[in-house]
């Protein structure tokens, strides 16, 4: 298969860097691979890739990165499950997958193979010349319709012009730094540098050095000279990302930057003038952090020359389709499938009716994820993590995780219950739905299961008016019942197999295939 290894013509060239894309649960992160030789992976710490997940043995797997690329069994106690190429035309939800028993096959960039309940697929690692975009300017393409921000753009291009600070505010995510670089671009500094500090990523210990450089011998190991980033932006534009994390005690000293226009290297004597237009931005609430003594007030006043605030996502509704599909095509060109799969209406109005409380940055993680979930042609919404079905937050994203001070977003309208855990019983009826009369006879025992898809509206049924939380359940429904007919894909008709995978008891699996009216599938060799 060396079609889908880099080298071939065909596919990619020798330099190209690939990595791993692992869904596990209602996450997807990245891992970079080596040029060649072997990673291991699993939930052990020595592995070369580590994949927290319960269904992933200690040391699950091993790929191989060729010439051609091979994944190989160690002997895991859920299975690693490749593709079975003649069987992807014949359906176009699901792939037959065949297990591997301490044995390997071969894998290309863009096919994904599964360790246990968790997915993982070879795509190439964005960074070369065609693919990392120049930071100094915006995308060619910003997406603006919601009139909020084509009247935040309009804004900033006239703020643009003049030399004036500016001061970026907005929930993490939102896209302060997109509008930063749009500042660059549209002013006539565009042509100078453009340098981005995140003031939250560096010590205070080294971040003084970083901002303002040093000389030669100023310090141990300080061998030469070196400038700092605010020499670097001279006659540019310098961006402080984060700004509210910066250390009290660092901000006298960008406060007399800003006021003198000259730095001072670490171990100089002579300051060196500056020709810059500072850019910064934050999550915070720096009015309420100057109540409470963490950031000075005449810095606020030096670098709230003009202050623009980016709307959260959920304010942009109209944004979130044609955003989720920009990503949805550069995840599948990384991740070299043939195609982009479109976004389903049902994906899109979930999509559409959650808070995103982690804004774009929390969109395209998601669609990444979709992206390696989807099997067909059409992102549905059981290739969506769980809780953009109900409403909910993820629970990596609660207020008690949130730092004081930061501009809190407000609960989703309408916020509802979170699902039910597996196996658990199902939720009541909503309020207002029809229950049967007090004292009706149950239902006989060994009556017939309900036909397949009883109780699911057709894909193109409207939702009921006025009741979101039931129409919410359906679709919660209907997604559970497709991870269960996965499921027993990948553990070719192995129930017990499949409740493994599931993470659920047989019981209750078998309950499920009978309420969700799921031919009982006879079990078929691995």
């Amino acid at each position: 298969m060396d079609e889908g290894f880099p080298g071939s013509d065909v596919r990619g060239s020798c330099t190209t860097t690939l990595r791993l894309a692992i869904v596990a649960g209602n996450t997807i992160t990245f891992a970079p691979l080596p040029p060649h030789g072997r990673v291991v992976l699993g939930r052990d710490e020595g592995c070369d890739v580590r994949i927290d997940d319960r269904s992933v043995s200690r040391r699950h797997a091993a790929l191989d990165v060729g010439p051609p690329l091979r994944i190989e069994d160690l002997g895991s106690a859920n299975g690693t499950f490749v593709g079975e190429p003649q069987a992807r035309a014949l359906t176009a939800r699901t792939h037959r997958l065949r297990r591997l028993s301490r044995e390997s096959a071969e894998v290309g960039v863009g096919e994904r193979f599964n360790l246990g309940a968790t997915t993982v697929v070879v795509g190439r690692a964005p960074g070369g010349a065609a693919e990392e975009p120049d930071r100094g300017k915006p995308p060619a393409d910003i997406v603006l319709l919601a009139p909020a921000m084509l009247a935040l753009y309009e804004q900033a291009a006239r703020a643009a012009r003049s030399p004036i600070s500016v001061l970026i505010l907005g929930e993490t995510g939102v896209g302060k730094e997109v509008l930063a670089r749009t500042l660059h671009a549209r002013s006539p500094r565009s042509s100078g540098p453009y340098v981005e500090l995140n003031c939250a990523a560096l010590p205070p210990s080294l971040l003084e050095g970083e901002l303002f450089g040093h000389e030669k011998s100023a310090f141990t190991g300080a061998s030469h000279a070196r400038p700092g980033l605010l020499e670097a932006a001279h006659g540019g534009t310098l961006f402080l990302d984060e700004i509210g994390e910066l250390p009290l005690a660092f901000q006298a000293k960008l406060l007399r930057v800003l006021e003198d226009r000259k730095v001072l290297r670490i171990g100089g004597r002579t300051p060196r003038r500056l020709d810059l237009r500072f850019v910064a931005a934050t999550n915070r609430d720096l009015e309420a952090e100057i109540a409470r003594g963490a950031f000075r007030q005449d810095l606020y006043f030096r670098l709230n020359g003009i202050s623009l605030v980016v709307p959260p996502l959920r304010e942009r509704v109209a944004e979130i389709g044609p955003l989720a599909g920009r990503f949805l095509e550069e995840a599948c060109r990384q991740l070299d499938q043939r195609g982009t799969p479109r976004i389903s209406p049902e994906a899109l109005a979930a999509l559409e009716a959650y808070a995103w409380p982690g804004n774009v940055r929390e969109l395209r993680n998601v669609i990444e994820r979709a992206a390696v979930l989807c099997a067909g042609e059409s992102v549905l919404p059981a290739d969506l993590p769980p809780h953009l079905m109900n409403g909910a937050t993820p629970p990596s994203s609660g207020a008690a995780s949130r730092p004081s001070g930061t501009i809190p977003p407000p609960p989703p309208s309408g916020a509802i219950l979170p699902p039910p855990p597996s196996g658990a019983i199902p939720p009541p009826p909503p309020s207002g739905a029809a229950l049967p009369p007090s004292g009706a006879a149950p239902p006989p025992s060994g009556a017939a299961p309900p036909p397949s898809g009883a109780g699911l509206p057709p894909a193109d049924a409207a939702p009921p008016s006025g009741d979101a939380l039931t129409r919410l359940r359906l679709e919660m429904k209907a997604a559970d019942r497709q991870r269960v007919i996965e499921a027993l894909e990948r553990s070719a008709g192995n129930q017990t197999r499949a409740a493994k995978l599931l993470g659920v008891s047989l019981r209750t699996l078998i309950n499920r295939i009978d309420e969700y009216g799921i031919p009982r599938p006879r079990k078929r060799p691995p």
